[in-house]
């Protein structure tokens, strides 16, 4: 991942502040700019190469009801099969994940005899903090609104009795693999049983495209168990590929985001701008999961 990606991201933190300014007037091309000290041409090509649409249009995604029109446009039904069963067709997927989860007797142990590689990194949505084990990336955090110590201390006391080990290039090599959308991604789950279920059903749904709290609670076989799913989002350690920015509640009100809601709504913007602006045959690609804790054969989304 370029450093620029990182100063790409700050200039859309400050971008979103002075939208929020305005009130839902819309700013022209030379008033944003101006409030991001750019000239327009600047600034328009900035954008354009960040996300692949115009300043302008990129504006329209950022507003605060733009996850309402998400629930309008693109809002995603997860059925019980196709979530846990991860099989389907249409899918526009940008990532090609492989991941192992762990046992719940390892869970128990909370992390004993696991050593965690961590290491921070620039990525399209401010600094990450990404954390390896043996098994593949298990952690991915981003500390543009908590900090990067409070993020550290987060993430590493999920698995208190773990040993963790400052290796940045190991780290950040994978994580910037994943971000970068190239190439196979190993994913370790660290979770117990629930909130592993939770996770592989936010993995099936697609970029762009949103869901409810609810849905993902009917997908994995709960449907009163929403504020147990909401913890569990809530609980997700890799963000952004293990897409909980993607769940909203029903109401389409963004909801909370771990990381900072200004991080979850570039998300969105950024997917949304990504898929309108890519061909659809483009941005396919083919998900494979498999965790020998489960005696399945292979599972791929298409």
């Amino acid at each position: 991942m370029e450093q620029d990606e990182h100063y790409h991201y700050a200039v859309i933190r400050r971008a979103i502040e002075c939208i929020d300014a305005a009130g839902g007037q819309a700013l022209t091309l030379d008033r944003l700019a101006a409030e991001m000290n750019m000239s327009p041409a600047h600034f328009q090509r900035l954008f354009s190469r960040w996300v692949g649409v115009s300043p302008k249009r990129y504006q329209q995604y950022l507003t605060l009801d733009h996850a309402r029109s998400l629930m309008r446009a693109r809002f995603t039904t997860l059925e019980t099969a196709d979530a846990l069963g991860l099989s389907g067709t249409g899918r526009l997927h940008d990532l090609f994940l492989r991941w192992e989860a762990m046992t719940p007797g390892e869970y128990a142990r909370r992390g004993a005899g696991l050593t965690v590689c961590y290491g921070v990194l620039p990525s399209q949505f401010g600094e990450a903090l990404a954390m390896v084990t043996d098994k593949g990336l298990c952690g991915l955090a981003f500390t543009e609104e908590t900090g990067r110590d409070a993020a550290l201390a987060d993430m590493m006391a999920r698995w208190p009795e773990a040993e963790f080990l400052h290796a940045p290039d190991r780290a950040s090599a994978l994580a910037a693999t994943a971000l970068s959308r190239h190439g196979m991604t190993r994913l370790h789950l660290i979770g117990p049983p629930f909130q592993i279920k939770v996770w592989e059903a936010l993995m099936a749904i697609p970029q762009g495209h949103v869901t409810t709290y609810s849905e993902i609670a009917r997908a994995v076989g709960h449907p009163r168990a929403v504020r147990a799913v909401g913890t569990a989002v809530g609980r997700n350690p890799i963000g952004y590929l293990i897409p909980c920015h993607r769940a909203l509640r029903k109401s389409g009100a963004l909801g909370g985001y771990h990381w900072g809601l200004p991080v979850k709504r570039a998300m969105l913007a950024w997917e949304a701008a990504r898929a309108d602006a890519i061909p659809c045959e483009q941005t396919h690609r083919q998900y494979r999961a498999h965790t020998p804790s489960q005696p399945a054969p292979a599972r791929t989304i298409f």
